[in-house]
Parts: structure tokens; sequence; C-alpha cells
């Protein structure tokens, strides 16, 4: 942003010195380069403090790790990658034989239990058996029960299904691999369309001009030359650089090393987005400015750099 500027002002000062034939002298040169020094540390430092500017911006996007909620062999995969999804849709199937067998199991056993329950009560009616006898027949029949509904529960989740709208990602799973119910072995990545978040990442110098209503731009690295309006939905009050976690180490200075940068939640206002937004792959890269209240005619100064700097995206030795 800075090198712009001051190539700008240099462009100015030799259209100058052309038109007007201002000759190069050692008097003419050190004022246009001593002006330009002051002229444009003056608005640099006005226009970053008024109106932050953040290089480190991008589209965060939530994920969910698909583990099944039984462990079995794969025998069939019914979605396809980077295709869209409807909550409910089939994404693969397990191998359900083993759990229909314990279902059907436990039903012959229910059927016993329940007979056993009957006789005891029938007993004790004539006087024949005990109450206790009762209890545990009763209880042996409830407790068959509950194993049935949790096998049941088991053999319909050897479908496993999306859990909300959207897409699955670098989807490597194939039929006859062993799919385990455990949270660090997803088998997949599910991608939830709709629900994304744009951060700009900003100094914390920045901070006295960074509050939620502000007007803001954001240009994509993907979308050169273009830019959206957007607005400053919150300022989040934690850094991650300073977070402490239980550990058996202490804090050493490696710790103090990066100062971190304030994350800043902003919104896209613009109505043309829209028709853009497909263009733009999840998790894009993007440049963000926000204008602020104070010293407002220094926020052109800003917006003509921004647009700058996303005509800038068209060259590819820049990227």
């Amino acid at each position: 942003m800075d090198l712009l500027l001051i190539l700008t002002y240099t462009a100015l000062c030799i259209v100058v010195f052309k038109t007007f034939n201002i000759p190069l002298t050692k008097w003419t040169v050190p004022t246009a380069v001593l002006g330009g020094i002051v002229l444009i540390g003056t608005l640099i430092f006005a226009m970053n403090y008024n109106h932050p500017f953040s290089e480190r911006s991008r589209e965060y996007f939530v994920t969910t790790p698909i583990v099944p909620v039984v462990s079995g062999t794969v025998i069939e995969k019914v979605a396809k990658a980077n295709t869209i999804l409807e909550k409910g849709d089939v994404l693969f199937k397990i191998d359900p034989e083993p759990f229909q067998y314990a279902v059907d199991s436990i039903k012959a056993q229910l059927t016993s239990a329940k007979e056993d329950m009957e006789r005891a009560k029938s007993l004790l009616k004539r006087n024949a058996g005990s109450q206790r006898n009762v209890d545990k027949t009763t209880a042996a029949y409830e407790d068959l029960r509950a194993r049935l509904h949790d096998a049941e529960y088991d053999l319909e989740h050897t479908v496993v299904r999306a859990p909300t709208h959207g897409i699955v990602t670098q989807d490597f799973l194939r039929p006859g691999m062993r799919a385990v119910s455990m949270p660090l072995r997803p088998v997949m990545v599910f991608v939830h369309k709709g629900e994304v978040t744009y951060i700009g990442w900003f100094r914390q110098n920045s901070l006295l001009r960074l509050q939620p209503g502000f007007e803001a731009e954001i240009a994509f690295d993907a979308l050169p030359g273009q830019v959206f309006s957007a607005k400053v939905q919150a300022v989040l009050p934690a850094l991650s650089e300073g977070q402490l976690q239980p550990s058996g180490n202490m804090i050493t200075l490696p710790h103090l090393a990066k100062p971190g940068r304030i994350p800043v939640q902003m919104i896209i206002t613009d109505p043309d987005f829209e028709q853009y937004r497909r263009q733009i792959p999840g998790g894009a890269f993007a440049q963000a400015a926000v204008y602020s209240d104070s010293a407002e005619h220094l926020a052109i100064m800003r917006k003509i750099l921004l647009r700058m700097a996303s005509w800038m995206n068209y060259l590819y030795p820049f990227h």
C-alpha cells in the first residue's frame, strides 16, 4: 500500500516537472523529495490510524469430520464428492449383518424373558411364587428392552447420513475399507454450505478504530479488480498467541515472540456479491479495509489504494 502511494506521488512529480519545465537542480529535487516524505508520511500515518487495513484476511467455513457411530466394513459409498447434499442424504453404508444378528438375538431373548415374567406373575397370583422372583424377571425383561433399543440404534446408524446441507470434499473412502468409531479417525470431511465467516487480521495499534457497525470493504485475490462493501460485525476479544492451556510446560520466551493480530469478523453487504459467490473457493484469501467515523475525508485514499491492490491481483508474479 505504502509503495503504491509513493509511486503515485513520484508519477505526479514527474508530470509536474515535465509540464512546467521545472529544471532538475540541487534545490528542486530535494524539495520534491522532502515534500513527498512529509506529505506522504502524514497522509499514511493519518490514513492507517483512522482507516485500518489488513493484507491478511480470509473466508472461513465450517466443517464436520464424519465419524460413524458404529465400526464396521463399508459396503457402499453413496455420496459423490463436491456434490450438494441435503440433510439426511446417505453418505455411505456399513455392513449391517452383525448388527442385525444382535437385534435378532436380543428379540429372541426378550420373548423368553417376557414369558418368564408372565409366568412369575401368574405364580404369584396363585400364591405359588414370590414377589422377588417377579421383580427379577421384570428387571431382566426391562434390561433386554433397553439393550434392544441400543442394538436397533446401532443398526440404524450403519447408514451414515449428511448432518446438514453441504458437500463432502476430499473423499477417499471406498467400499471394503473399515470405518472405525473413533474421533481421531474421521472417514470424510463434510463442508457446511452457507456457514462462512469473513475475518480480517488487523494490527493491534488499529484497535481504537475497530468497532462493530463500521463500514468496510473486502477484495478477494480470486476476483481481481472487484471490491465488495461490508460491515464490521464483531471485534473478537482474544488472541490465540496469548492463550494458556494446562500442561507440564512453563511459559517460555517464544510465547512472546509474536504479538499477534486482532481478528475482526465482517459481513459482506454488497448486493452484487452473490453473482460472484460461486467463483470464490472456500477459504479464499483477501484484503480488507475498515472505515472509521474519524477523518472521513481520508477514506477515499484508502478506497483508491484498496482498488489498486485489487487490480494488482491480475499480476501473477505478485502472488
